[in-house]
């Protein structure tokens, strides 16, 4: 009885050890248990940084393959700008601004479409794709610079005032009390509200600058405030009687607008200027439309 009774007992402690055994790999306070959930954690971390650097990523930008790719270069104009931009007798969008990006589109391989838009709109045209870039004697600011990519400047120009020949207005001081046409949303009008004189004046705000030298003519206004590219321009072309009164209110430069995401394509543009300007060809345009080449690509 006592030999069986001591293999009882030998029996009953190996099933309490086993139990033990079993007990402790179950235990969720164990070091196994503790290193599956740090590496479970540690995954997560990794996996959520991951995710969090690819939304933090710029998308890539296809600006230019979308060009070539579409064959179109879609340019958004006031065509009513010459001699940048413009409508002709046969309405035909002609100026030097069209020139230039017609060259340049042909150098890319793609066909220009010359867009028509509102020019008070026109960053909102540009940013909802309906245009490629804005390319009609585009002054610089600073406000199209924080909204747009701009190219380096291609042209510089002076922002005067134009009356008619017989008019008594001899120079900016005699503006005083007299109603002057400007383009809205235009750089123009942004500077005419910004100067000295503007509280001492009626500004008279019409869709274009052709329209105001028009509406001045008819004696709606005595003068308009615009480019001198474009004033001396209009004056020559058309055999007009007007006069540029001396001095200006500001000295701007001209450039192409693009989303401000599109450095691609704003580069590749910015290139084939620089090869123009290089091998000739836009000094060749710009004498076509002003005499001689008034450009500064560099």
């Amino acid at each position: 009885m006592k030999k069986n009774n001591f293999r009882s007992l030998l029996a009953g402690m190996a099933a309490v050890s086993v139990l033990a055994g079993t007990t402790a790999c179950l235990d969720p306070n164990s070091g196994s248990g503790n290193k599956t959930e740090s590496t479970t954690a540690a995954n997560t971390a990794e996996a959520e940084t991951e995710a969090a650097a690819v939304a933090a990523a710029p998308a890539a930008d296809d600006s230019l393959q979308k060009v070539l790719d579409d064959k179109k270069l879609v340019l958004g104009l006031d065509a009513s700008f010459p001699p940048m931009g413009f409508t002709d007798e046969n309405n035909d969008i002609i100026g030097f601004d069209i020139d230039v990006a017609q060259e340049v589109c042909d150098r890319l391989g793609v066909e220009l479409v010359k867009q028509p838009i509102n020019w008070d709109t026109k960053e909102e045209d540009l940013k909802v794709g309906k245009i490629d870039c804005i390319w009609n004697g585009m002054s610089i600011s600073p406000a199209r610079a924080e909204v747009m990519n701009l190219s380096e400047p291609y042209m510089k120009n002076e922002m005067i005032f134009v009356v008619p020949a017989d008019s008594e207005i001899k120079s900016m001081d005699d503006l005083k009390g007299k109603t002057v046409g400007v383009q809205t949303g235009s750089t123009a009008q942004e500077i005419l509200e910004a100067a000295d004189l503007f509280s001492e004046i009626t500004e008279s705000p019409l869709e274009d600058n052709v329209t105001a030298l028009n509406q001045m003519e008819l004696g709606f206004s005595d003068a308009v405030f615009l480019d001198s590219v474009v004033a001396n321009y209009f004056i020559t072309s058309n055999s007009k009687d007007y006069v540029i009164l001396p001095g200006n209110l500001e000295s701007e430069e001209y450039a192409v607008g693009f989303r401000k995401e599109d450095e691609e394509l704003r580069n590749k543009v910015q290139e084939l200027l620089s090869e123009m300007k290089a091998d000739g060809k836009l000094g060749e345009i710009s004498a076509k439309w002003f005499g001689s080449d008034i450009t500064t690509v560099k």
